[in-house]
């Protein structure tokens, strides 16, 4: 059963991940945020999935990995549930607007970087957990401890004000990274698919 929900979890991620890349290059506003939310659920089934099979020594990394993804799951919920349902319905106008609506820039933009930023520190710890029992787990567990450095920008960036409040355009710079990330991510959901594979069970040291 833990190996069937990494598996699943790791599906849905690498669907959401990918639905997200397609959504921004089509400028597709909505779907973008929409995929967010399940790719939130389906991190955190992989990362529990991942922390069950922790051995003794690793079980530290593996909780903090997993803490971490909870409290990157909740913002990213927050933030995006915001944005389809208050944001996208209400008309909101003035400092409401400014603070809510995640195209500004404002606080849901910043509050979505802390929670990127927690899911970098997430992947880090839960790349420390994995006991790697191939090439292909080396390569997950050291793309999920590299994806750890993101978050540095995202945690100190916003303090220093290197995002300004915007008028709700689409930045092709700020999709361009985004488009960046996704094509580094990808490959984690991948490996980590294939890590909880059928037949495999065996060949992680526990």
């Amino acid at each position: 059963m833990n190996r069937k929900i990494g598996r699943i979890g790791s599906a849905l991620t690498g669907a959401c991940v990918a639905a997200f890349a397609v959504c921004m290059l089509a400028g597709l506003r909505f779907g973008s945020y929409f995929v967010c939310m399940p790719l939130a659920l389906g991190y955190m089934m992989m990362t529990a999935a991942l922390y069950a099979e922790c051995a003794p020594e690793r079980r530290a990394a593996g909780a903090l990995g997993l803490a971490m993804a909870g409290v990157y799951a909740v913002l990213v919920l927050l933030v995006y549930f915001a944005q389809t349902t208050t944001v996208n319905l209400e008309p909101l106008t003035g400092d409401a607007q400014r603070l809510l609506d995640y195209s500004r820039l404002s606080l849901m933009f910043n509050y979505d970087l802390l929670g990127y930023g927690m899911m970098a520190l997430s992947t880090f710890f839960a790349g420390l957990a994995i006991q790697p029992a191939d090439k292909g787990d080396r390569a997950l567990r050291t793309l999920m401890m590299i994806h750890g450095v993101f978050f540095l920008s995202c945690f100190i960036m916003p303090m220093l004000g290197v995002f300004s409040a915007g008028d709700g355009s689409t930045d092709w710079t700020g999709v361009l990274a985004l488009e960046v990330w996704c094509a580094y991510f990808l490959p984690i959901a991948v490996l980590a698919f294939r890590h909880f594979g059928a037949g495999r069970e065996g060949e992680t040291a526990k």
